[in-house]
């Protein structure tokens, strides 16, 4: 029951907060799929390119065929790091391979697998689809006493999703897998009993509506028990940590509305806690019969803990029992116990856990984490019947690895899973937070990665991550890719621009609609800082920013194209004003809250748009990558930001003699098939793709081909 799940999820964002969704970005190190040979399947999109442009991807061909060996090389290093797909069960570990679902007998001498899903069986795909198409086990849910398993699969092609129920009992004989039930775009779902499992489902990009699936001996029974009327919610069902309590969680930008099943009621009938009100924000977790709430009805607008009986839910009986301290930013919550372990930002946005007991909350303390951390993911509670005391979760940074950590709350006591041998290695790798004054003076977090001291960083290539929009925070779980480049003498930093959610809900709301340009405004301001303290040049530098982070990306190359050498934009959203004004796209209504009405914003639309303000004048370099069949972003925006760039490139180009011009920037456009928004799931065509983008880099920044270091 994740906060960004629960609140930010859903169709309000162009790029959705759900867990499924980075998981699946991240599928190919969290699952251990095969290194396997490499396949450069790719199409790059250049049509009628001027006399200054490459015409397709070809001059990047040789080294980017370097990169996708140096990539599979890391990937390999980091194959067994820890993470959280193993489900405890009472007798049985369960976990994925890439042929489906296993488990293994935890009492006995010797541990064998026992195949319980055969993924090809289940599809009945033929081989030639086979060939085409790998599948992925994306989700798992155990029913409470082991007596069936709920499962997701997802394709790495065409965004299909296939959902599957495997009955655990009885099974004869026990090679013989049991699928009892299967369905189609299942999105959440979660076992209220043995037998009632609660599920919704996926319509293009919304989720409306819970189902019921009654799984029974003679014939499976499926009733809809909540329909959402609001186009701009979005639905998910969820358990609490200690599986009393199922909800249904209804979402926006702006406003939330959660359903409570009691489980322990046979007639499992949803029960409305807090009619949905504008501009209040909650979810909430259970403890001995009352509802822990973190909702953002604290100062400013912000979150707070909150306490109420669950046999009167509603706003009126909500009691204060936890408020932080100003400038502190809670982002996660987990109940353990009889405590309220919340995951926050301190004002110097470094993450900590605070630990609120929930009989004395006065005697909160704070736990401190490796100053490093830029990422934590908790692992979901398993069965009642284990365990429910102990917080076990993983730390990361985009180039630290996830190392495992449990937290006994109780002892106030913190274990880390990790050895003396590798902390040493980890040593090399500094993390440094600055901020950068803003235009109106506003302080910006930014997060510097390096492996010198930063008076030394003058000369190092930098490549500066952004995104700005609908409350999300950047993400900074660890990705090989940038230890990669970290290895090879880069500097990484990540700037925590307005719009966001680094700095809590008044960070993104000063950011939104009227207060876009600031974000533009902070990015401008962040790479000021980083080369007036010493950290690298333009033109040593390259911006990298995926989907809605692609707009105070476009909005400085067109006001500043000079702050930067290199551009990487992946699914970017560059038409906002065209999508805004489009109201058959289907995000568009949702996105007004963010982005603003087309009508009554037009001109404030009009000012930051990437597309609609390029002017004749030397552009960086840029590669975009964009997926034909993407539900999100419109490929014809994308199409059209690059044909009127090429066109602007290139008349300014001409004017000038030739003796005066300068090399000319390239811009590339890569048109990859799937409709996958967040990258491709496929080991393979990933590897190409981050090869290519590697390629592009070391190329347009002019840097030497890098040489193996010695360990």
């Amino acid at each position: 029951m994740g906060l960004l799940c629960v609140l930010l999820g859903g169709s309000s964002g162009r790029l959705f907060t759900l867990s499924w969704g980075q998981i699946a970005q991240f599928a190919v190190y969290r699952h251990k799929i095969r290194m396997i040979g490499f396949a450069q399947r790719f199409c790059a999109s250049e049509t009628s390119s001027g006399e200054y442009f490459t015409p397709s991807t070809e001059k990047y061909r040789d080294l980017q065929g370097f990169f996708v060996k140096r990539l599979k090389e890391t990937y390999h290093r980091f194959s067994n790091i820890p993470d959280f797909s193993v489900i405890c069960g009472h007798n049985y570990d369960y976990f994925t391979q890439n042929d489906g679902i296993h488990r293994i007998l935890k009492k006995g001498r010797k541990p064998v697998s026992e195949r319980l899903l055969d993924i090809e069986e289940t599809l009945g795909e033929d081989e030639t689809q086979r060939r085409r198409f790998q599948w992925t086990v994306q989700r798992m849910r155990l029913s409470p006493r082991e007596k069936h398993l709920a499962a997701s699969l997802t394709c790495s092609r065409g965004n299909n999703m296939r959902f599957v129920v495997v009955r655990l009992e009885g099974r004869n004989p026990p090679s013989t897998q049991h699928v009892v039930a299967t369905l189609e775009r299942v999105f959440s779902f979660e076992w209220a009993t043995d037998d009632v499992l609660f599920y919704t489902t996926l319509e293009g990009l919304r989720s409306r509506a819970v189902f019921r699936l009654d799984v029974t001996s003679s014939r499976n029974r499926i009733t809809c028990v909540y329909e959402e009327a609001d186009p701009d919610m979005f639905v998910e069902v969820a358990l609490s940590r200690d599986r009393q309590i199922l909800s249904i969680n209804c979402s926006s930008s702006s406003k939330s509305e959660v359903l409570l099943c009691d489980v322990k009621n046979s007639r499992l009938e949803p029960v409305v806690v807090q009619p949905r009100q504008r501009d209040l924000l909650f979810f909430l977790e259970h403890w001995k019969r009352r509802l822990i709430i973190l909702a953002n009805t604290g100062p400013g607008q912000e979150y707070q803990v909150l306490q109420a009986p669950v046999s009167e839910p509603s706003m009126p009986s909500w009691v204060p029992l936890f408020v932080p301290d100003p400038g502190t930013v809670i982002k996660d919550m987990e109940v353990i116990g009889d405590h309220c372990v919340l995951i926050a930002a301190a004002p110097t946005n470094e993450l900590i856990l605070i630990v609120v007991p929930l009989t004395h909350p006065k005697e909160a303390y704070v736990v401190q984490l490796p100053s490093w951390v830029c990422s934590i993911e908790t692992k979901k509670a398993g069965l009642a019947y284990e365990q429910q005391n102990v917080l076990e979760f993983l730390i990361s940074s985009p180039v630290h690895p996830p190392v495992s950590y449990r937290l006994h709350p109780d002892k106030k006591l913190l274990l880390s899973g990790r050895d003396d041998s590798r902390t040493k290695k980890q040593d090399k790798y500094f993390t440094t937070r600055l901020e950068a004054c803003s235009r109106d003076g506003t302080l910006v977090p930014v997060t510097l990665l390096h492996t010198v001291p930063v008076k030394s960083l003058r000369n190092a290539p930098l490549l500066v991550h952004v995104y700005g929009a609908y409350g999300r925070d950047l993400n900074m779980d660890f990705c090989p890719e940038k230890r990669l480049l970290l290895d090879h003498g880069w500097a990484l930093a990540y700037c925590h621009i307005r719009g966001g959610g680094e700095r809590g809900l008044s960070w993104h709301r000063q950011a939104c609609v009227e207060g876009k340009l600031k974000a533009v405004e902070d990015l401008h301001a962040c790479l000021h800082h980083l080369f007036s303290s010493g950290v690298s040049a333009p033109s040593l530098t390259a911006l990298t920013a995926h989907s809605a982070g692609a707009v105070p990306v476009g909005a400085l190359c067109n006001r500043d194209p000079h702050m930067v050498q290199a551009v990487l934009l992946q699914a970017p959203f560059l038409d906002v004003l065209g999508s805004m004004e489009n109201l058959e796209l289907s995000l568009t209504l949702d996105d007004r809250d963010e982005w603003g009405d087309a009508v009554r914003h037009r001109q404030v639309l009009a000012s930051y748009c990437p597309l609609n303000n390029i002017i004749t004048q030397r552009y960086p370099s840029m590669l975009l990558t964009a997926y034909s069949g993407d539900p999100r972003i419109p490929l014809a925006g994308v199409l059209k930001y690059t044909h009127l760039l090429k066109k602007a490139v290139h008349t300014h180009m001409s004017s000038k003699p030739k003796p005066e011009r300068e090399p000319a920037p390239n811009i590339v456009l890569n048109i990859q098939p799937g409709a996958n928004h967040l990258g491709p799931e496929d080991y393979e065509q990933m590897l190409t793709e981050e090869a290519l983008k590697l390629a592009f880099l070391y190329t347009e920044l002019g840097l030497d081909r890098p040489h193996k270091r010695k360990r």
